[in-house]
């Protein structure tokens, strides 16, 4: 009943513009080349410092000092498997989980498992 003849008519496809043959000229190039620039520019650069970080986790001996996620620089008194004993002052150990270590300053010398303290 309001059907008009402009509205009856189909519309002709314009040549070279449908089909596969316009998803492979426009759009999907593009996509492709974005997803391989955010490959490099943010996945694999990510990916280098958790290698990294994990490296310096895994090397982690009795006597080095470290500085904590939170602030806190100490000094390896313990390494266990999971958690890593850390001398914050004198006397004052407190258990940390690996990955919360975030920067190895110095480098000790790893010290006798029964030592004396003076």
């Amino acid at each position: 009943m309001f059907a008009t003849p402009a509205m009856a008519q189909t519309a002709q496809p314009a040549a070279g513009g449908g089909g596969l043959e316009g998803l492979l000229a426009g759009p999907l190039p593009m996509l492709i080349a974005l997803m391989v620039l955010f490959y490099f520019l943010m996945i694999r650069p990510q990916q280098r410092r958790m290698k990294q970080h994990q490296q310096m986790v895994a090397g982690l001996k009795r006597g080095d000092t470290v500085v904590l996620s939170s602030g806190v620089i100490g000094k390896v008194s313990k390494v266990e498997d999971k958690e890593i004993a850390v001398e914050i002052a004198q006397g004052v150990n407190v258990k940390v989980v690996r990955a919360m270590i975030s920067e190895v300053r110095a480098r000790g010398e790893p010290a006798p498992a029964n030592d004396a303290k003076s």
